[in-house]
């Protein structure tokens, strides 16, 4: 009876497989190969330079809180029993991060995630535990720089480039959501150049994901399907469900640069003073239905606005592909726009639409006590080489502060939570507010010391 082939086949598989046991090959299991998938792969070569952080801070209890108290009798044991008496318990606030520089230990989180820690534990997928420090930190970005001494160099991710992502294509989330270590997640880049506005500020051009991104995964790297860091994964839209976002990794970049070289982000400086487009300036322009931006009061001297072109008395439609409706919205975008990046600005200009390309450059520091008196308008002196603060030597004339009864010799302790010690540290953060919309100011006359908010 002739032999099928079939029996032949089977007969020589078993005869290679007898052999390989023999000699002690080990053989994979049926199918293995097939589920090494892509996503697969990719989480595996990434996940050494992902971290967990803890930030650890003491905090006080007395020994009647947590009883449900009333506040008042809650804060009357808190004022007169013995301090003493009271016990210190350690609280840790659990994000993610992605070691960007294994050979100077650099790590790459969330800025709400190391904000505020009074110390803060890396501890690494080998379970390697080191103290940072924060080597800088960019709260308008929501990202910060961490460092670690680990002695030898460490696994550091491959990094991509957000500027060409798809929507629809795969992207992996890592991180350590809930306290669970190294939990991959995957999902679809569902949107790209997305604003999400908090309770306190509003974030431009974040990446969304279906990809779940949890508290504790904050910081944590969302990658291609090659593996590489296309950006920073962040949980402040608590009320997303099934709704993610990161922090392009093109952007992130840029700020790293910032955070390296100056432990700060420089913001963008274009020397444009904007106003709205109200009804009224819009008829007298003969400026068509529709037309909505932000009208060029003034272009100043040497800026790199002048020198693409822009003119006073142009529209200014859009920045970086944002519409404008309000000189609010313009100042709005340039915060999102660090030192040193090109910026495409539409304009309407005598009946056309005209393209203009400008690099954005740190504010110039002679320009700050202008700028200081414009916004606030006060001008300071030091106060001293042992006194805090500095002394307020003139009031323009119908500004806030000079109509609510701030006079000269009154002292500006800081702005905002920044302390100001000097004329030039005042005018240095004034600077930063020239594209804010308020700023608080604690002054000192005599022994009494007041908040004030100042509005632009």
């Amino acid at each position: 009876m002739p032999i099928s082939k079939a029996v032949i086949i089977r007969t020589f598989s078993l005869t290679l497989l007898a052999a390989l046991c023999a000699a002690g090959s080990s053989v994979p299991p049926a199918g293995a190969v097939s589920r090494e998938t892509p996503v697969v792969i990719a989480a595996r070569k990434a996940a050494p330079a992902v971290v967990n952080i803890g930030s650890r801070r003491e905090v006080a209890v007395h020994p009647f809180g947590g009883f449900g108290m009333n506040p008042f009798f809650d804060s009357f044991f808190k004022d007169f029993l013995d301090p003493g008496r009271e016990r210190r318990e350690t609280y840790a606030s659990l994000g993610s991060g992605v070691i960007i520089d294994g050979g100077e230990g650099l790590i790459l989180t969330n800025a709400h995630v190391a904000a505020g820690a009074g110390q803060i534990i890396v501890t690494l997928k080998d379970e390697r535990e080191f103290p940072a420090r924060v080597a800088g930190m960019a709260p308008a970005y929501d990202l910060a720089l961490l460092r670690i001494e680990a002695g030898n160099p460490l696994p550091a991710v491959e990094m991509g480039d957000s500027d060409d992502l798809m929507i629809g294509e795969t992207v992996i989330a890592i991180g350590n959501p809930f306290g669970f270590s190294h939990t991959v997640t995957t999902g679809v880049v569902s949107a790209v150049n997305r604003s999400v506005r908090t309770e306190d500020r509003v974030y431009h051009n974040f990446i969304q994901t279906d990809a779940s991104i949890n508290p504790g995964n904050s910081g944590g790297p969302l990658l291609n399907i090659n593996g590489e860091l296309i950006g920073i994964n962040t949980a402040i839209f608590a009320k997303a469900q099934g709704i993610g976002f990161a922090i392009p990794i093109t952007q992130a970049r840029r700020i790293i640069a910032d955070l390296i070289e100056y432990g700060e982000v420089i913001p963008g400086w274009l020397g444009l003073l904007a106003q709205d487009l109200d009804a009224r300036v819009a008829r007298y322009m003969d400026l068509p239905r529709g037309i909505m931006g932000a009208l060029i009061r003034e272009v100043e001297p040497g800026s790199p606005a002048e020198r693409a072109g822009v003119r006073a008395g142009d529209v200014l439609l859009s920045v970086k592909d944002r519409d404008l409706a309000s000189a609010d919205d313009y100042r709005m975008a340039l915060r999102g726009i660090p030192a040193r990046e090109k910026v495409t600005m539409r304009i309407w200009r005598e009946g056309e639409k005209l393209s203009l390309t400008a690099v954005t450059e740190p504010f110039p520091e002679e320009l700050a006590p202008e700028l200081a008196f414009r916004l606030f308008g006060i001008r300071a002196r030091d106060a001293g080489k042992s006194a805090p603060g500095v002394v307020i030597t003139e009031t323009r004339r119908g500004a806030f502060l000079d109509r609510i009864g701030v006079r000269p010799g009154d002292v500006v302790l800081q702005i905002d939570d920044a302390p100001v010690n000097s004329a030039a540290e005042f005018y240095r953060i004034a600077a930063r507010y020239r594209n804010q919309s308020s700023a608080a100011l604690l002054l000192r006359r005599g022994d009494r010391a007041y908040h004030i908010t100042v509005s632009f």
